[in-house]
């Protein structure tokens, strides 16, 4: 097998479209976006790095998100509505593994949009992507055992839960257990078609 990166990363950012949503590279123009989805506590309350407090912090995240796929390390899409056109979210495949063709997928969405499926409708594309463009075999989801909405909309997309790491992390200074949930190709219903259209509320 090539490898992996030689596989997965194209020149060009690989945009993926639904019907409510784009799904594309992350650019400065988006700095005050970003900086607003990740400076809200809320959003960030089981996350296990402090909410954003300065504008330059979405500036240098902007700028990592697009080194990481310049080095074929992750690829990190900002989640888009068609209509307005205004970033909403972020959502990210990293740590891959080219071996076991395998991935960890992250996302955050503002919370202005939460509760109207965007972020259902964002992960089915990109998992979609994972399995049918990338040839993945598997996707994990590493995340707080407290977040009851995230493990909803991911067991909505097939994930299943798979243990629990034990004070895994630091959130908000408290040591907290890890859920991990995985999702194998067999078990997504991609049609190996593209993108899927799945627009269920959350």
């Amino acid at each position: 097998m090539k490898g992996i990166r030689d596989m997965l990363f194209r020149e060009k950012f690989p945009d993926l479209l639904t019907e409510r949503l784009v799904l594309r590279a992350l650019g400065r123009h988006d700095r005050d976006d970003v900086f607003t989805i990740f400076s809200d506590p809320e959003v960030m309350r089981y996350w296990n790095s402090p909410p954003m407090a300065h504008l330059g912090e979405a500036g240098a995240f902007i700028a990592k998100a697009r080194a990481s796929f310049s080095q074929r390390l992750s690829l990190r899409w900002g989640i888009v509505r068609r209509t307005g056109g205004r970033l909403i979210g972020t959502c990210a495949l990293f740590h891959f593994d080219g071996h076991n063709h395998c991935a960890e997928i992250g996302y955050a969405l503002a919370r202005n949009f939460w509760g109207q499926g965007f972020n259902h409708e964002a992960l089915a594309a990109v998992l979609d992507y994972a399995f049918a463009t990338l040839n993945l075999h598997r996707v994990e989801a590493e995340l707080d055992p407290r977040n009851a909405a995230s493990i909803r909309t991911l067991e909505r997309l097939g994930f299943v839960r798979e243990g629990v790491l034990r004070e895994r992390c630091i959130v908000n200074g408290e040591l907290s257990d890890s859920l991990v949930m995985g999702l194998l190709a067999h078990e997504s219903g991609s049609d190996q078609s593209g993108p899927r259209r799945n627009h269920d509320q959350e």
